[in-house]
């Protein structure tokens, strides 16, 4: 893996390309509002799928294990441009800014070749179903996030 983290233009750093979990989303007819672009709301699911991408599916596909347990304890979202209906599928590019005990913050950024629609931020918290209360994160978990983490 390479380098130092980059900036983003607003000073908040960001990893390299190859630090970065990417997921692919078409932008659906039923995505779209009135004023002809993606509703506000619907960038939630498009940050949902690229999470779920990211810490439940890609891991099993890896040969792993899926990442239970975790919670969203707050989500930041920032509209940068309006996104409109499409053919080409857009890039939600996902990676790690803080790595806690028991959480951990994503930023995201959707995103075509050439312009930002969307940066947001998720703090997920790491979440012992059966106790009802915040746990650990396990060093498997960790290990996982530090592959798209900011931090060394």
């Amino acid at each position: 893996m390479s380098g130092q983290p980059l900036s983003d233009g607003a000073g908040r750093a960001v990893p390299p390309a190859d630090r970065r979990h990417v997921f692919h989303r078409q932008v659906r007819f039923a995505d779209i509002d009135s004023l002809g672009h993606v509703n506000n709301v619907r960038f939630f699911d498009y940050l949902e799928d690229a999470r779920l991408g990211m810490l439940f599916v890609d891991p099993v596909r890896e040969g792993g294990r899926s990442h239970q347990g975790l919670v969203v304890a707050r989500h930041e979202i920032d509209y940068r441009r309006p996104l409109t209906f499409r053919p080409d599928p857009v890039r939600v590019e996902t990676w790690v800014t803080e790595i806690r005990p028991a959480r951990f913050t994503l930023a995201y950024e959707i995103r075509d070749d050439e312009e930002v629609f969307v940066r947001a931020r998720s703090v997920m918290v790491a979440y012992d179903v059966a106790g009802a209360r915040p746990r650990r994160l396990t060093e498997d978990e960790l290990a996982y996030l530090k592959r798209f983490s900011v931090e060394d």
